[in-house]
């Protein structure tokens, strides 16, 4: 996924073309010529019916320097979200049939849901959009199988994602599924976000900015101690003791905060890990395991494959940068 295609149709949202910009048209080079090694160079085009100006939501403009056409020579279709969920024109619907027939991924963000569902896309499959849009797509799309809950969701190469920040969560997957876990670490350090958070995490969050908490703090300590102690059998029943709760309530706690579930967490955590390791050193697979807490190569093998649809020696042959 070198090659980028973003839809640029009137009322897309300016938030979702300035993620899929930050993520893939922002030029990388150094003072001094260099670009971050585990970043490829992407090549990002705004595809239109016409090379004019359309308007985007908030009174801004954006003006398509390729035609539909170039959808089917593109890596990757990103469709940006909307505010006003009338289809498109047929044209624009008619290219994305293509791209989809034709073999190229194709992810939508937030809204972006409705855009595909008018194309007939997703039609028999799961997809996502923002929570509180959700029952507005499965009302007018009854064939989409609308999923409430996820920040975003693959079904048969089309990726749909929820509301706003998911649709930065999804972008840097795709980065990571392609390019290793390190060029999405690396994009996320320059957008200042988080690098990891994985697809089922739940969208709404009970407590997404809560006031001066100790118990908010406590789980923040709690996270950090994890991520220093990873390489030891820690459990559930671990991260609650040092916030000094009950498991049951430190696992209420820790979802109301973070969206995810204590266990769930430490798995992406692990293999976060994992993945840096196998992308950075030379290390055995029974030590890369050790260090990232797995305990065992045949765990780590496990969790790979059911969380990466991948083997640890296949993403080390694939992302490695050590030697």
């Amino acid at each position: 996924m070198r090659t980028v295609a973003m839809l640029a149709f009137p009322g897309v949202r300016a938030f979702d073309i300035a993620v899929i910009t930050e993520v893939w048209g922002v030029d990388r080079t150094d003072r001094a010529g260099a670009v971050p090694g585990s970043v490829p160079a992407f090549e990002l085009r705004r595809c239109g019916e016409r090379r004019e100006p359309v308007p985007v939501h908030g009174g801004l403009t954006l003006t398509p320097d390729r035609s539909l056409t170039w959808l089917t020579k593109a890596d990757l279709v990103v469709v940006p979200g909307l505010d006003d969920h009338g289809p498109p024109a047929e044209p624009v619907l008619a290219a994305l049939r293509r791209a989809h027939h034709a073999g190229i991924p194709i992810a939508a963000l937030c809204g972006g849901a409705f855009t595909l569902a008018q194309a007939g896309l997703l039609d028999g499959r799961r997809a996502v959009t923002h929570w509180g849009l959700t029952a507005q797509l499965a009302a007018e799309h009854p064939a989409v199988h609308v999923d409430s809950n996820a920040l975003f969701i693959e079904d048969g190469n089309i990726w749909t994602s929820a509301g706003t920040a998911a649709g930065i969560d999804l972008c840097l997957h795709l980065v990571r599924t392609s390019h290793g876990a390190e060029a999405a670490a690396t994009i996320a350090r320059a957008m200042v976000t988080a690098p990891f958070r994985t697809g089922t995490q739940a969208q709404f969050i009970e407590q997404p900015t809560p006031a001066v908490d100790r118990d908010a703090d406590a789980l923040a300590s709690v996270r950090e101690r994890a991520q220093r102690h990873l390489a030891e059998p820690i459990t559930v029943a671990d991260l609650a003791a040092w916030a000094g709760m009950s498991p049951r309530t430190f696992a209420r706690h820790f979802t109301a905060t973070t969206g995810t579930t204590p266990s769930r967490w430490l798995l992406a955590q692990r293999l976060a890990t994992a993945q840096r390791l196998l992308e950075r050193t030379d290390l055995a697979m029974p030590e890369v395991a050790r260090r990232a807490g797995f305990g065992s190569e045949v765990t780590m093998r496990q969790h790979f494959a059911s969380q990466l649809s991948t083997s640890p020696r296949a993403y080390r042959a694939a992302f490695s940068t050590a030697g």
